[in-house]
Formats: C-alpha cells, structure tokens, sequence
C-alpha cells in the first residue's frame, strides 16, 4: 500500500503548505515590528508602539507554530498554550504603557501614525489572506489566525488613532486605542489559553486522542 493510499502523503503535503506559509507571515511580522517600534519611538505614539510588540509576539508565535507543524496534537497544545501566554503578556505590557502616557503626557505624531498604520495594515491583510485557508486545519493554525485577526484589528485601531490625534490635538485617541487593544489581546489569550487546556486535557495519557483536523 503506497503512501497516498493511507493518507501520508496529504498530511506530509498539508504540513509543507502550512510551513511555507509560516514562513511567510514570520518575516512579514518581523519587518514591521523594527517598522512599527522605531515609527512608534520617532512619533511617540502608544498605540505604534503596542502595535509593534504584537508583530514582535506574532514573528515569536509564527517561529514556534513552525515548530509545531510536525509535531502531535499535544506538542501542538503545548505550543499553543505559550502562544496564549505571549499574547496575554502583550496586553499587559500595553496597559503599563497607557499607565506611562498618562503620568508622562506628550502628544504623538498623528502623520507618522496613519503612514505606518497603513503600511502595516497592507502587510499584515496579506497574512491574513495566507492563513485564511489553513485557519480550521487544527490548533496551532487556528491560534495563528487568532494572532492575525489581531493584527488587522490593531492596524486599524492605530490609524483610527492617529485621526483622533488628529482632530483633538491631545493624546487620549492614542491611549484609548492602546487600553482596547489591551482588552483585544487579552480577549484573545483567554480563548487561545482555553482551546489549548481542552487540547491538553483530550491528549492525556491513557486518554485516546481526537483527531485535530477539520476536514
């Protein structure tokens, strides 16, 4: 019986296309965040600078998910499961941000802002074209589309930021923008956190596993 008749040969193709696109969104998200954290130092802007740690934890996520791409359902809940950890430390670093802006006030560059945040959002919609196919194929891709709808979320809350800026001439669009998209990441941690115990706890010894994919 060759491969293709027992299914080795799709899954062996299906974690090829997974990697390549992996490796795709890794350099992307590695390239905006020295983008987005030098634009966000230059503008003085929380939200470029919330924005830039998420592609850092996003090119760190997408680093571990190749990782992750060979291994089994439980390696792959493991993974996932530090993957939450990382966005939900993201949120946290955001929100101590915001706390920073608003004992050390400043107004941010709002034309740096709505640049890089297009940019970004031009990026990052590509990733997100790329991973839409593979986004129910089991939990280390699923956790990675979590990550890019993030992405597309953030860039837009930043350039929405930047008009804010914009029309009031203050700060407080930026830090506003910074505080939701703390809640954005920390919304999102707690599900990536969840679906990875639930994975966990199907792939205990002595436990039979369930298979990961969709489809």
């Amino acid at each position: 019986m060759d491969c293709c008749s027992n299914k080795e040969c799709a899954i062996e193709a299906l974690k090829e296309r997974q990697s390549v696109t992996l490796r795709i969104v890794l350099a992307a998200n590695a390239v905006m965040f020295v983008v987005e954290l030098t634009a966000g130092l230059l503008a003085g802007s929380t939200a470029l600078l919330s924005d830039s740690l998420d592609n850092l934890g996003d090119a760190l996520t997408y680093g571990l998910s190749l990782y992750a791409v060979s291994r089994g359902a439980r390696s792959k809940a493991m993974v996932a499961l530090f993957k939450g950890g990382l966005i939900m430390l993201a949120g946290l670093f955001v929100l101590g941000q915001v706390a920073y802006r608003v004992m050390n006030p400043g107004v941010p560059v709002f034309e740096t802002m709505g640049i890089i945040s297009i940019v970004a959002l031009a990026a990052n919609g590509a990733c997100l074209a790329l991973l839409w196919k593979h986004r129910t194929e089991d939990i280390n891709m699923s956790s990675v589309w979590h990550c890019s709808r993030n992405d597309i979320a953030s860039n837009l809350s930043v350039l929405l930021a930047a008009a804010g800026v914009w029309l009031t001439g203050s700060a407080w669009p930026d830090l506003l923008v910074g505080l939701a998209l703390a809640s954005l990441f920390l919304w999102s941690a707690s599900t990536v956190l969840a679906e990875a115990v639930r994975q966990l706890r199907n792939t205990e010894p002595g436990i039979p596993k369930h298979s990961i994919n969709a489809g």
